[in-house]
């Protein structure tokens, strides 16, 4: 009879909207929260100066704390918008023209909409697919956010998939959503976090999905990982876009007279990543979108170090026959 994996010792702790855990150095916690109310809409609108997406979790969040170095990282809806394009889209920005876009907008900040603009802020052109390249973020009080390209030559700089896939034991897992809109029926935009803590790693999957019906197909990844048992510990970021044109990605639908995959963005991220990397992360849907391409960084958690003595022994510990 084979082993199982040791457990290591965690405290989990819940409220009504928010779950965490304790683990080795690292105190992580989780918030889900209803979609935003009318007054926090209106205030988060005044701040970003656009309408916001038809459902904002503006109080949704997950943070992760290292104790001894202070390290801190945070994924929210506020932060998650700011990185959506105010006022005329430039170069870069991936912008989608299609016909009805102008309506649509219309449709946001008339004063007859059922989500009008707030009185405070005036009406100017936005994103209105709500693209964005939001990775998370350390808090400015922190002042630790050292994240440095990772090192191609450093096998341990990369985010090991087949430890992934292992069946282990999850210790903690959370889905956030953050946004999601439907684009006036165009369409879908969402972005939604997912955690996954197991004995002897951290995973982090944060994915914002566009579909912009007839048009194209868009999504941005941010996988974060970090071993317990890494020296001196060091938390690795991997961030990657695609997008493709819409008749590309139904192209490659299980049974072409079900559109049921194409509002699953599970389905739509792998699809993009096995399109070709020229299709996908070079010429993507000639939108001309800086957020196409992929990127590795790491960040090493200095001022206090793990015992990584201590973390092997633990899991050594406790195995069950």
């Amino acid at each position: 009879m084979s082993a199982a994996m040791a457990v290591p010792e965690h405290k989990l702790s819940e409220s009504p909207n928010s779950r965490s855990i304790e683990i080795y150095d690292w105190f992580i916690t989780a918030s889900t929260n209803p979609i935003s109310n009318s007054a926090e809409i209106d205030a988060l609108q005044t701040s970003l100066g656009f309408p916001l997406p038809e459902m904002p979790f503006g109080n949704n969040f997950l943070t992760l704390e290292h104790k001894p170095s202070g390290w801190k990282y945070t994924f929210d809806t506020p932060n998650a918008l700011k990185g959506v394009k105010a006022g005329e889209l430039e170069d870069g920005d991936g912008g989608v023209k299609v016909g009805y876009a102008d309506a649509w907008l219309k449709s946001r900040t008339d004063p007859s909409s059922a989500l009008p603009m707030p009185k405070t802020v005036p009406t100017k052109p936005y994103d209105w697919t709500y693209t964005t390249t939001y990775s998370g973020h350390s808090p400015a009080t922190v002042g630790n956010d050292n994240w440095a390209p990772a090192d191609p030559k450093n096998s341990t700089h990369s985010i090991p998939v087949a430890e992934l896939m292992r069946p282990d034991p999850i210790l903690f897992y959370a889905e956030i959503p953050l946004f999601e809109d439907e684009l006036h029926d165009n369409g879908s935009s969402n972005l939604l976090v997912r955690i996954r803590v197991m004995p002897t790693c951290i995973f982090i999957l944060s994915r914002f999905t566009l579909r912009v019906d007839n048009v194209l197909f868009r999504a941005h990844d941010t996988r974060m990982y970090h071993s317990f048992s890494s020296t001196p510990p060091f938390f690795i970021r991997e961030v990657s876009g695609w997008e493709a044109p819409y008749e590309n990605v139904k192209r490659k639908l299980p049974k072409r007279d079900d559109l049921t995959p194409l509002t699953d963005p599970n389905f739509i991220a792998k699809i993009l990543a096995d399109m070709s990397p020229r299709i996908s992360q070079h010429e993507g849907a000639k939108t001309g979108w800086r957020g196409l391409g992929s990127r590795r960084y790491v960040s090493v958690l200095k001022g206090g170090p793990q015992s990584v003595a201590s973390v092997e022994q633990k899991l050594a510990q406790a195995s069950i026959s």
